[in-house]
């Protein structure tokens, strides 16, 4: 499996992973015109996307989705709830693949497993993806770490986990009002850089080879900052690559997981949790 963010931000959220010959989008926040010029960057045909999977209804996760779509007859993964909050605006007609969050479903030989995190969206979920060789975890737009998290992330070759303010940076900056502040430090908001970096830890194997780290504030964080940050609390663990995503770039593919034929761990995985252990 192998996996390139196309851009991460406030501007616009899209994440490409590579798996089994076919490749998936994770969101469409950025423009149809950028999903193709990015896509063709990575040297991938827009046109042979096998799918889109949608974390929540926000448009900076979903504002290309419209135009993307329209000459393209792709199936679109997505909850009841983000479904219903986004098709009214639609122009395109939509090949709608409905799930029913934390419940694992199949995607031509891939595990997917969509469990639910706190934020402010309609039903808005974080994604694992899973074959008999990789495992790639990603949550954006998180207000705090649950226990459900936790467990889904664990045992996974690579993660993509937003970082999205340095609480330093958070503090003096000018351009915020204090309730918009609150807001995005909230139980509904972002993960800071030291909430990302201890889930990562928390959650972290001596399989994990690669994090992502998305979703950076323009404002308040930076990649040097975030970096310095997570870094050290990364130590116990063999990670080769932790990645900064960027809004206005592609990342380079990072390829993980290994050879063998054994068989995924979601079914064991969910049967752990019931509903009173989400949150």
């Amino acid at each position: 499996m192998k996996v390139s963010v196309l851009g991460s931000g406030s501007g616009g959220n899209a994440t490409v992973v590579s798996c089994m010959g076919r490749v998936y989008l994770i969101d469409v926040g950025l423009s149809a015109k950028q999903l193709v010029l990015r896509l063709e960057q990575r040297g991938i045909d827009p046109d042979k996307i096998a799918g889109v999977f949608l974390t929540h209804e926000h448009s900076d996760h979903a504002r290309g989705l419209d135009v993307f779509l329209r000459k393209r007859d792709i199936p679109v993964y997505a909850n009841a709830l983000t479904k219903e909050a986004l098709e009214w605006g639609l122009k395109s007609e939509v090949r709608w693949k409905v799930f029913q969050t934390g419940e694992i479903f199949d995607v031509e030989g891939i595990s997917v497993m969509a469990f639910a995190i706190p934020h402010d969206a309609a039903e808005p979920v974080g994604f694992v993806l899973e074959s008999a060789c990789s495992k790639f975890g990603l949550v954006t737009d998180v207000g705090y770490i649950t226990q459900s998290m936790r467990v889904h992330l664990k045992g996974a070759d690579a993660l993509f986990v937003e970082a999205n303010y340095d609480e330093g940076l958070l503090e003096a900056d000018t351009k915020r009002p204090w309730a918009t502040k609150q807001r995005i430090a909230s139980r509904h908001g972002h993960l800071s850089n030291t909430q990302a970096g201890e889930l990562i830890a928390d959650v972290g194997c001596e399989k994990l080879s690669c994090v992502l780290l998305g979703h950076l504030s323009s404002d308040c964080n930076n990649a040097g900052v975030a970096i310095e940050t997570i870094r050290p609390l990364l130590s116990g663990l063999c990670v080769e690559h932790l990645v900064c995503s960027d809004q206005h770039a592609p990342t380079e593919w990072l390829e993980f997981g290994h050879m063998g034929d054994g068989k995924g761990v979601l079914h064991a995985l969910s049967s752990e949790l019931s509903q009173a252990d989400l949150f």
